[in-house]
């Protein structure tokens, strides 16, 4: 799956066409999907520090809106971007809004979603900000649920073992 996941084509919250591969530039990464209206929306703050702390060292948080968890990404691409950068100072970048569960769900995430958690569970998206760690090759290596805070050890002890191999 590795470099295909790399290589899906995806566009910026502004448009622009891309890749993971392009986003992330070959380093590790934390692939969130993300909703402004949602109880769970303050781990935008964890995510931007997780981003400026690991930054340097090739990884990046990527956020993928998502508006299919009771209607809590409603906003338009600038609507998001306004919301992100003046609530969060968020500096890592964001995909246009996705679908990640159903029949109309992204590519990436039906690769990402054949990817089990720590309990042994694959399957869809439960909720906004569950999230995927990727290798600098693509693999994924992670899975981490909506309620595992961006910050925590496991986390951060997953992204700190992928920026050392």
């Amino acid at each position: 799956m590795s470099t295909d996941l790399l290589g899906l084509p995806l566009t910026t919250l502004d448009g622009t066409p891309t890749t993971l591969a392009e986003l992330t530039g070959g380093g590790p990464a934390l692939v969130v999907n993300v909703a402004s209206r949602c109880g769970l929306t303050p781990q935008y703050a964890q995510l931007q520090e997780l981003q400026q702390e690991y930054g340097s060292r090739g990884f990046t948080v990527v956020g993928v809106p998502c508006n299919q968890f009771a209607g809590q990404e409603p906003g338009t691409a600038e609507e998001i971007a306004s919301f992100c950068s003046a609530t969060y100072d968020v500096t890592f970048p964001l995909t246009a809004k996705l679908d990640v569960n159903g029949p109309h769900a992204h590519p990436l995430f039906q690769e990402l979603t054949a990817v089990p958690d720590v309990a042994g569970e694959a399957g869809p998206v439960a909720w906004n900000f569950e999230k995927w760690l990727l290798s600098g090759t693509g693999d994924v290596v992670a899975r981490f649920r909506p309620q595992t805070q961006p910050d925590s050890p496991e986390v951060r002890t997953a992204i700190e073992a992928q920026l050392t191999s």
